[in-house]
């Protein structure tokens, strides 16, 4: 028995298909970054193919312009583009670039060389377009959602690295004696994130527009005068029309200046996030830690730590009582966070790794936790059209603070003799 709510949209009584819509938005999560982890996890196959470039740190500057300057672009844009179209653009430009790195692996049978880096470069550049075609375009339409839908979509992106930081676990344990057992790892890694991508276009193609509650958000959405539902209803048979009241509610929406305006410490605070975990995440963990008791497990093994712990704290919100709601308690988190930047220096200069294990663990724990925070604070109050042109404004200041942490990373070669 549905129930109508004030807009006159038809309210599911048991939130049918709540359950599974979480499922489905952690799995998309996953595909957002399965493969750019799956990169930054095989790191040291590529240190071995390319030892002069800086892998982790080059591919990395290499992904995030491409993924800020064309999230930039669509959320400029984001009250005109068809969000289906983009998402499954994004999800299938994901799908081709995996198969381009497997194809480019297998067929380069593990040579380096110039070319073969510029091959990779190329790819890792077509992940950052993926990445803002989806990240943006998911996390904007999750915004008028429950939220419990954009915390699954957080916690997914946060398993994919803990998906690929235990599979390089295990195949660096089984191929470790082996005879090309980096590259045999890599291409088992590669098809993974291949399918897990097939599978995340099915997924939001086929499966999440058909679930009630979905239904329900993107019908109430519509009746606010959002047009970027309109492929989805349509797609599912819910053909949309432009009331009276559409037109009034896009004409009195606040414009993208004015939403930022009111939730500018928010996006300071995802950029202060991500600015202070890029800087140290995973360059420096990769070339600055110096040589331990664990050898050329020791890179892998603080990664995996890093990506437990930021999956894990993605569901501490979860628990009302330790969530921090405060604006102000947010802020003052996000900046407290600097202090693990001579934390982490003078550990890897004097102390042993036990502590740079904790320091990890703490910087993946405060990463997700802080994320999930600001991401289900944000969309509270506003009409449908303003939560996802929120959302695509967070997503810029999330990559933005990627981009900078990238960038900045490069300061810890500063003195280095291998640089």
């Amino acid at each position: 028995m549905n129930s109508v709510d004030s807009s006159g949209v038809q309210t599911p009584s048991r939130l049918e298909g709540k359950g599974k819509a979480i499922v489905v938005c952690w799995f998309l999560g996953l595909g957002c970054l399965v493969a750019w982890n799956s990169l930054m996890t095989i790191a040291d196959y590529y240190y071995v193919l390319f030892p002069r470039y800086h892998p982790s740190r080059v591919l990395t500057l290499v992904y995030q312009p491409f993924a800020v300057g064309t999230m930039t672009i669509l959320a400029y844009n984001e009250a005109k583009i068809n969000t289906r179209k983009r998402n499954i653009l994004g999800y299938i430009l994901f799908f081709l670039s995996c198969l381009g790195l497997l194809v480019l692996a297998l067929a380069t049978g593990g040579k380096g060389g110039v070319g073969n880096y510029i091959g990779v470069c190329v790819l890792v550049a077509a992940f950052g377009v993926a990445d803002a075609l989806v990240q943006g375009g998911v996390v904007g339409d999750l915004s008028f959602m429950h939220p419990e839908f954009i915390q699954s979509f957080f916690a997914g992106l946060a398993a994919s690295g803990a998906l690929t930081s235990g599979l390089r676990l295990i195949t660096k344990a089984v191929f470790d004696k082996s005879d090309h057992s980096l590259r045999k790892g890599v291409v088992l890694f590669l098809a993974i994130s291949t399918f897990l991508e097939f599978l995340c276009i099915f997924l939001y193609a086929f499966v999440l527009a058909k679930l009630p509650i979905v239904k329900y958000y993107r019908s109430k959405a519509a009746s606010e005068g959002s047009k970027t539902v309109s492929a989805d209803l349509a797609a599912i048979g819910i053909q949309t029309t432009e009331s009276q009241s559409a037109i009034d509610a896009k004409i009195e929406r606040l414009n993208n200046k004015q939403l930022l305006s009111q939730n500018v410490d928010y996006a300071l605070d995802l950029y202060l996030i991500y600015v202070l975990t890029l800087s140290i995440f995973p360059g420096f963990l990769y070339e600055n830690t110096g040589s331990h008791h664990l050898g050329s497990w020791y890179s892998i093994v603080l990664i995996a730590m890093y990506n437990v712990w930021d999956l894990i704290s993605r569901y501490i919100p979860l628990i009302e009582c330790i969530k921090i709601e405060s604006r102000k308690g947010l802020m003052i988190a996000c900046l407290s966070r600097f202090l693990l930047i001579p934390a982490f220096y003078f550990t890897a200069k004097y102390a042993d790794q036990g502590w740079m294990m904790f320091l990890v663990s703490f910087l993946g724990l405060t990463n997700g936790y802080l994320t999930v925070c600001v991401f289900t604070a944000y969309p509270k109050g506003y009409k449908a059209p303003e939560q996802n042109a929120l959302g695509n404004l967070m997503v810029i200041f999330l990559l933005g603070g990627i981009f900078s942490g990238v960038a900045l990373d490069w300061l810890w070669l500063i003195g280095n003799q291998k640089f």
